[in-house]
Formats: structure tokens, C-alpha cells, sequence
């Protein structure tokens, strides 16, 4: 990608000005998620938050009433009864402070339950979501990307919901309070603070508005660069051998500029508006106690809620009330930081969960089986070896049928991409027990057909059957339960490699285990690793070779059992030694099974029952060994290397 250009991903919604899009409706959904979750615990901590907050509010009131009992004493002289009337107005709010104080400790450590518990919730949903994604999603987004959702994404929402928000309440709750005392004491007074408010909240949107552009930019380029860093650190080898340390330092150097420069723009609005505001602020201060003095001197009439008279005593109350109004106003502008990054990426988190799930209109599901011996086939509660697909069909009844693993596609065609055609009019029949073999240059579809097999992606005409039943009306889930799949790439986990070889059946016992690992040929390395099938695996089996990793993902799949075996390019990462070495456990594990073989080896693929040669997305040849090298064609060329298949 050229320096310079915008990294934003193709579902980012942008404005007018090429910027992303910026909504209140994602703090709106945040906290409906929070309420959602904690239905009776948000409530209260916003109760106790709210009431603490408006307790802070109300000493003004005290205020102006002990001034205003000292200038009564100071005319009258009866020095006894001004005390007792001061201890009476002081006695409610050392109480309402107590109060305050319990509030302020339970608010605190229900927030901190709160927080953690809905970061702990979304994540879990997140990840939930995720889950039901399809393939096509992860084969288009960056995976350093969709891991930024987990952290700097997840990391604002809790900036947004343990102190944005609870601010926001706080100083809302004091303007409110205060706001309400102001218009009980004096109308004229509270129109001028509303006034020099006006050109405050003026500034803040000038500035909050120009800041949140700049945030939502900074998210952005935050995921592009932990996008490209989780790209160099899985290709490191590659950087190194072709010797490109200097152009990825280079273009991590445009990216990290990139984000530095929307950091500093945001950050610079946003600090900028804390001494505005502030200032503004001390300005209105004095204007108040030069303008209210004035107002207080022309004997002018005070309309106010209370019909009360301006004196002294409201207007020091008013002056208190300035500071703690702008005081707060201040700190509501303070949030606007904050404020944006966390919608800023909780905008992106809901992206991410409002991608459309893989969609499942499937209703025939897998079940344990009894066979009779007259051949019909029911369903058992127990496991018996024997699979079946429940059919229920639209007059109510049910049909069975047995699990055989007879696969065949009919005219089928599919694209990737709409307009560019991948595979026309594709026929592959194969029944239950058969091999059958895909050979053809790189891109020519072969792993694309056994793509749509496990329904990865949607053929777009034709049929695809599954022991006569078409596989849309299948369940997903169960659709895949009976098929073994081993890739060219291996993903192994974190975990033993018991845990890694139990991934193909999550019940399977240890016996099971190390069955399929003798099976796979994998049994005398593992057993030479220093803890065996305890040997932990980490980043990817990163301490085996790429061939034991391999016979890892073999054994994996030996252990499923499934009736279905698809293996693409299983055995290209093994050498030739090692390959004669578990050919015979591959063969073992291929009896009686249907079996779709991916190879550019032509030798692992000469005893198959039939072998599909595919150009360009169609079968141009099909037949045995044999057969195809007494046609002389393109398999044959391929065979005796008068073509190369790349």
C-alpha cells in the first residue's frame, strides 16, 4: 500500500470528508449492553453515583442561610440564638456528608464488579459472535486487526464505562442541583452564568467536535499497525531470507507516523480545551461578583422561584454556585477525550458483532444409529459405532439414513468473487469408500471444491449431495462432524499434544489418542519428545518440524473417525522417507472411507480410484492411473514431466 493512504478497512463508514463516521449511538448501545447485563447493579451504582454527587451541590444553601443568620445577629446582637440556629443548619448536611461518604465507598467497589464483569461479558459475547462468523470474513480482514477488538478496542470501553460515564454522572447530578438552587435564589444572576455558559459549551463543541475525527483515525490506525506487526512477526523467516528488515522498518515507519499524527491531532484538540474552559470559567467568576454587586447596589427588583430579596448572603452563595457550575461544566468537557475514544472503538466492537453469522438453514442432523440386519436404520441413545442423518420432513415424519459417505457434486459452479468465475460445471461422483484425487496447477480449484463440500462457501448453481441428501438442508455443525479435514497448513494450539491430537474428538481417550497417533505414524517422535504426549506445544508447535506438526494434524484427524476423509496437500510438508513410513497408516485409515486427496505429488495419488485433473476451474481428464496415462493427455505430461503442474 502507497505511504500516505488511508488504512481504513472496507466496512469502515465514512463522511462527507473521507473521515470515518462518528455516532452518539454507540455509547447509547454501550450502555444498553451495561444495563442488559447488570440489570439491578447499574441502576444502583448510577443511584449512588448521582446522590453522592448532589450532596456536594447543597452546602451553598447552608451558605447563604448561615450568612444570612449572621447578619441577623449582627443587627440584633442576640449572639445564643445565632448559634443555635447555625448548629440546627449545620447538623443535616454533617449527616447528608455521611451518607455522602457510605455512598461514595459502595458506588466505588460496585463500579469496580461492574466494569470488570461487563468486560468479561463482552468479550465472551464477542468471542461468541465471532465464532458463528464464516470463513469468507476471516479470509478478508486482517487477523491483527480483528485481534485490536480484543485490546485497544475492549481497553476504551473500559475507560468509557469505569470513568467517563460515572463522570458524566457526577458532574451532570452537581449542574442540575446547582442549576435548580440558582433559579430558587435569582433569576437575573442564573441568566448571566448561563450566558458565559453558552460561549463555554460553544468552545467545547468547536473542539470536542474536531478531536473525535482525529480519535476515531487514531483507532483505526492503531489496528493497521498491530496488523502489520503480527504479519512480520509470523513472517519472520521470509523478511529475513530475502533480506527486508530495512523496507518493513520502513513501512512500520509510515504506519507509526501515521498514528502518531492522528494521536497528536486528537490529544492536541483535546488538551487545548481543559485551560479554555477553565479560563472561561475564572472569567465568568468575576464577572458574576462585579456584575451581582452592581445588581445588588441598584436596588433593583430580584425575580427569583423563592420571591426572595437579593442580599449579601445570595450573592457569596452565587459566587460558590459560579465555580461549582463551570467547575463541572469543565469536567463534562474534560470527558470529551475519553468520551470519543471510547465510542470510537466501541464503534469498531460493534462492527465486529454486527457482521451477518454464517448462515445455517439446516434442519437434518447426525445421530448415533442402530442398524438391523434386514438393514433398517433408528436412532439410539447410546453410542453404537453406526451414524445416521434424521430427516424430518414437512407432513411430520421422520426418515433415516444411513451414513455412508457417498459424495457427489452436480454442475456446479462458484466464485469467490461475483463476476470471476473459480469452478463451471463441475461432476465429481464419489461413493462411499472410494478415493478420489484432485491434481492441477495452484489455482486451478481444488481446494476450492473441498471448500464447498464442508460448506466453508455457498456454491452459486448445481447440487451438492451427501448420501442423496443436499447438503443445504444439512446442519453445518453436523455436516462437518462427519468429515476429517488435514490442510497444508497445520494450526496446532496451545496445549499438550494429547490435547492437540484430542482437538478431532474432544471425548477420545488416551488410548483412542495414542491409536491414531501409531495410525498416523506419529507414535516414535512423540514418544522421543521429552514429556512425550505431555510435551507442551506453544506458538504453533514452533518446536517441532513442519513434517512432525503434520502427522500431528493426521493423528488429529485419525482420531475423528469421520467416513469422510479430505486431505489437502497432507503429506507435501514430509519428506519422502517419512512419507513411506505412514503411507501404511494412511492407507489403514482410509479403508472404507470416502477419501478427497489434494496433491501436487503425483506419486501419493497413483492408487486412486479416480483421479481428476482440473484446469482453470473445470475437469479437463478423469480416470485411474492407468487409464489416464494410456490417454496420453495432460495427466500423463504431468506424470512423466513434459509438464511441470505450476
Amino acid at each position: 500500500m502507497p505511504r500516505g493512504t488511508p488504512r481504513y478497512t472496507a466496512d469502515t463508514k465514512l463522511n462527507k470528508r473521507g473521515r470515518p463516521a462518528f455516532s452518539f449511538a454507540a455509547v447509547k448501545r454501550t450502555v444498553g449492553l451495561v444495563t442488559e447485563f447488570y440489570p439491578r447493579l447499574f441502576p444502583a451504582v448510577c443511584l449512588l453515583t448521582v446522590f453522592s454527587s448532589a450532596v456536594s451541590a447543597i452546602p451553598s444553601i447552608f451558605t447563604q442561610k448561615v450568612i444570612a443568620i449572621i447578619g441577623e445577629w449582627t443587627e440584633s446582637g442576640d449572639w445564643t440564638a445565632a448559634k443555635a440556629l447555625i448548629v440546627r443548619q449545620i447538623a443535616p448536611l454533617i449527616v447528608l456528608y455521611v451518607l455522602s461518604l457510605i455512598a461514595v465507598v459502595l458506588q466505588t467497589q460496585l463500579s469496580a464488579v461492574l466494569t470488570q464483569g461487563f468486560l468479561s461479558k463482552l468479550r465472551r459475547r464477542l468471542f461468541d459472535r465471532m465464532q458463528n462468523l464464516p470463513i469468507r470474513y476471516f479470509d478478508t480482514h486482517k487477523h491483527g486487526d480483528i485481534m485490536s477488538h480484543y485490546t485497544n478496542d475492549i481497553d476504551t470501553l473500559r475507560e468509557l464505562v469505569s470513568q467517563s460515564i460515572p463522570a458524566v454522572l457526577r458532574s451532570g447530578a452537581v449542574v442540575l442541583v446547582v442549576f435548580c438552587i440558582m433559579l430558587w435564589y435569582s433569576l437575573p444572576l442564573t441568566g448571566m452564568i448561563l450566558a458565559g455558559v453558552a460561549a463555554m459549551m460553544l468552545v467545547s463543541g468547536k473542539l470536542g467536535g474536531g478531536s473525535a475525527k482525529f480519535f476515531v483515525a487514531q483507532q483505526k490506525s492503531v489496528a493497521a499497525a498491530e496488523g502489520f506487526i503480527q504479519e512480520m512477526m509470523a513472517g519472520q523467516r521470509v523478511v529475513k531470507v530475502f533480506n527486508h528488515e530495512a523496507s518493513s522498518a520502513a513501512d512500520f515507519d509510515a504506519l507509526n507516523e501515521e498514528l502518531c499524527e492522528n494521536a497528536r491531532r486528537a490529544h492536541a484538540y483535546a488538551n487545548t480545551l481543559g485551560p479554555i474552559i477553565m479560563n472561561i470559567g475564572n472569567i465568568l467568576y468575576v464577572l458574576i461578583a462585579v456584575l451581582g454587586g452592581a445588581y445588588l447596589l441598584s436596588g433593583l427588583p430580584n425575580p427569583a422561584v423563592s420571591g426572595m430579596a437579593l442580599d449579601i448572603s445570595i450573592l457569596v452563595a452565587f459566587l460558590n454556585m459560579t465555580k461549582q457550575f463551570t467547575g463541572n461544566i469543565n469536567q463534562l468537557t474534560q470527558q470529551v477525550n475519553a468520551v470519543v475514544m471510547g465510542m470510537a472503538g466501541a464503534q469498531r466492537v460493534f462492527e465486529l458483532m454486527d457482521e451477518q453469522p454464517e448462515a445455517d438453514a439446516g434442519y437434518v442432523t447426525l445421530v448415533n444409529a442402530e442398524i438391523a440386519p434386514d438393514g433398517t436404520v433408528s436412532e439410539s441413545e447410546r453410542r453404537t459405532g453406526h451414524w445416521a442423518w434424521k430427516h424430518p420432513h414437512g407432513d411430520g415424519t421422520l426418515t433415516y439414513t444411513e451414513l455412508r459417505g457417498d459424495v457427489r457434486l452436480v454442475d456446479v459452479d462458484f466464485s469467490y468473487v461475483e463476476g470471476k468465475q473459480v469452478l463451471t460445471d463441475i461432476n465429481v461422483f464419489a461413493e462411499p469408500g472410494q478415493k478420489v484425487a484432485f491434481v492441477g496447477a495452484t489455482g486451478a480449484g481444488k481446494t476450492t471444491i473441498t471448500n464447498l463440500i464442508n460448506r466453508f462457501y455457498d456454491i452459486e448453481d448445481g447440487k451438492i449431495r451427501y448420501d442423496g441428501i443436499n447438503v443445504n438442508k444439512i446442519k453445518k455443525s453436523d455436516l462437518r462432524r462427519s468429515l476429517g479435514l488435514v490442510l497444508q497448513e497445520t494450526n496446532l494450539f496451545t496445549g499438550t499434544v494429547m490435547d492437540n491430537i484430542r482437538y478431532g474428538k474432544l471425548d477420545a481417550t488416551d488410548e483412542e489418542c495414542r491409536a491414531a497417533a501409531k495410525l498416523a505414524g506419529a507414535d516414535d517422535f512423540i514418544t522421543r519428545l521429552p514429556q512425550g504426549y505431555g510435551t507442551l506445544l506453544a506458538n504453533n508447535g514452533s518446536n517441532l518440524s513442519q513434517g512432525q506438526r503434520q502427522l500431528l494434524a493426521i493423528a488429529r484427524a485419525a482420531v475423528a473417525d469421520p467416513p469422510v476423509m479430505i486431505l489437502d496437500e497432507a503429506t507435501s510438508s514430509i519428506d519422502t522417507r517419512t512419507e513411506a513410513i505412514i503411507q501404511r497408516g494412511m492407507d489403514k485409515l482410509m479403508e472404507g472411507r470416502t477419501v478427497f486427496v489434494i496433491a501436487h505429488r503425483l506419486s501419493t495419488v497413483m492408487d486412486s480410484d479416480v483421479i481428476m485433473v482440473l484446469d482453470h476451474g473445470r475437469i479437463i481428464e478423469r480416470g485411474s492411473h492407468r487409464h489416464l496415462i494410456e490417454e496420453q493427455g495432460t495427466y500423463y505430461k504431468l506424470y512423466t514431466g513434459a509438464f511441470e503442474l505450476e
